[in-house]
């Protein structure tokens, strides 16, 4: 693999560019994924894979791949972005993702990918490579997150708490002091409530607590839009439905698993100072998958906009459109 200085020649987003073809793909249990493919039909198949879970993707994320030389492939995962229901939480794990990942690979006609994930894609991609590790030709992850029990608890018990305490305090003051001593259980009842106000206020209060965090240099938030609150409903109840289920994963499952991209080649992206998903994470799995490189970015958070992070994760996808 290349090392991490070359990885960081300066890079900037591809331009901005639209779907060749789109559609919605009926993956059962009353679900529909939308998904899309932009750049060159003829070229190098790479999947792209959002984080939250229940972001669901963006035009810039499109432009993270040369379109002259892949064929990029994007989709909203289930009960996010365009995809339907909106924030349906039943028939929605780690298991039912994976698999929705497969239909669109036999529907799209691709043999094996480049996957490129970040935050909670990167659990995703870590995810779905493990269960099928012949079907992925690269893995690109950014921002690394296994859901492991310590990782959620320095998000949302204590630890982020601690560098963001005036983000922390506007997230935990809709809760009790009793409650406050499992913040995830706590809005379980929050977010489950008959009073939509009640509710409201519960899933802003989430999405925005992420929302602080994102960058090492905080950004002011702008006032929310009906679109914002749409976009917080299905990232705080489908996070938190994954997250209090621990991603539907065996505690440690992908770190214990890493062994199964022996034969994938990786580059593991995280800023040094990620709060959201600490750097000790990535560090981790670049000891238990000798194929990975790791590159540390020394002047950044989470937000994969980052300068130094747009940068790396451009180099790496450029990369691997030449060497593989």
């Amino acid at each position: 693999m290349p090392a991490a200085k070359k990885i960081l020649t300066p890079r900037s987003f591809y331009p901005e560019i639209k779907p060749y073809e789109h559609g919605m793909l009926d993956v059962g249990d009353g679900h529909r994924i939308y998904w899309e493919t932009c750049g060159n039909p003829k070229g190098k198949p790479a999947l792209f894979l959002h984080g939250g879970p229940g972001a669901g993707c963006s035009k810039d994320h499109r432009r993270l791949f040369d379109p002259k030389r892949y064929r990029i492939i994007l989709f909203d995962q289930r009960g996010c972005g365009r995809s339907t229901p909106h924030a349906r939480l039943e028939a929605n794990t780690t298991a039912h993702l994976i698999a929705d990942i497969e239909k669109l690979r036999a529907l799209l006609g691709v043999d094996r990918w480049l996957v490129l994930g970040g935050s909670w894609g990167s659990t995703l991609a870590l995810a779905y490579a493990e269960a099928f590790p012949k079907r992925v030709r690269g893995l690109i992850l950014r921002g690394v997150f296994t859901a492991r029990e310590k990782e959620l608890a320095w998000f949302y018990q204590e630890g982020a708490s601690l560098i963001f305490p005036e983000a922390w305090s506007r997230f935990v003051s809709i809760l009790s002091v009793a409650e406050r001593k499992n913040i995830v259980q706590s809005y379980t009842r929050r977010f489950a409530s008959k009073n939509l106000k009640k509710k409201m206020e519960a899933v802003r209060a989430w999405a925005n607590w992420e929302r602080e965090t994102l960058s090492l240099l905080s950004k002011k938030i702008k006032k929310r839009s009906k679109a914002d609150d749409a976009f917080a409903l299905a990232i705080a109840l489908i996070e938190h439905h994954y997250f209090i289920n621990k991603a539907f994963l065996e505690e440690g499952q992908l770190l214990q698993n890493a062994k199964r991209l022996k034969n994938i080649p990786g580059i593991i992206i995280n800023g040094r100072y990620d709060v959201i998903c600490p750097p000790t994470t990535a560090w981790e799995l670049h000891q238990k998958w000798p194929t990975s490189c790791l590159v540390m970015i020394p002047d950044a958070g989470h937000a994969y906009s980052e300068q130094g992070t747009l940068d790396a994760t451009i180099a790496a996808t450029d990369f691997f459109a030449k060497e593989f």
